[in-house]
């Protein structure tokens, strides 16, 4: 097995894991605040960069399926960040949770507060 196929299938496994802890901790986990006591997840903010908008994949790699895009300037939520695929010289990659779980290039997003933690 290649090491992009590797990075491919944990990306997808991380993003499902991210899903069903969310799933089980309620909906209301999802609006943690990062200075809470521990009862809910850190809530990691960050602004797109990229000057023509964020493409969002299905997974951490670049030929993975494009969902949508994200304009400049736009605060995101990111939920987690894993190694993918080299985006200029950066292989981080963050999981946003606006409205569709996807994955954007940490490269375009410039962080708001702490820096997320991995998946």
């Amino acid at each position: 097995m290649s090491p992009r196929t590797t990075t491919v299938r944990l990306g997808i496994l991380a993003a499902g894991g991210a899903l069903a802890a969310l799933a089980a901790a309620g909906p209301a986990a999802a609006l943690g605040d990062a200075g809470d006591a521990g009862n809910h997840p850190p809530v990691y903010k960050g602004r797109v960069t990229a000057k023509n908008g964020l493409l969002l994949h299905t997974s951490p790699t670049r030929g993975s399926k494009v969902i949508r895009t994200v304009p400049r300037g736009k605060v995101v939520t990111i939920f987690c960040k894993t190694r993918g695929d080299r985006v200029v010289n950066n292989n981080i990659w963050y999981l946003l949770t606006d409205g569709t779980w996807a994955w954007g290039a940490a490269h375009y997003i410039a962080n708001i507060g702490k820096v997320p933690r991995w998946c």
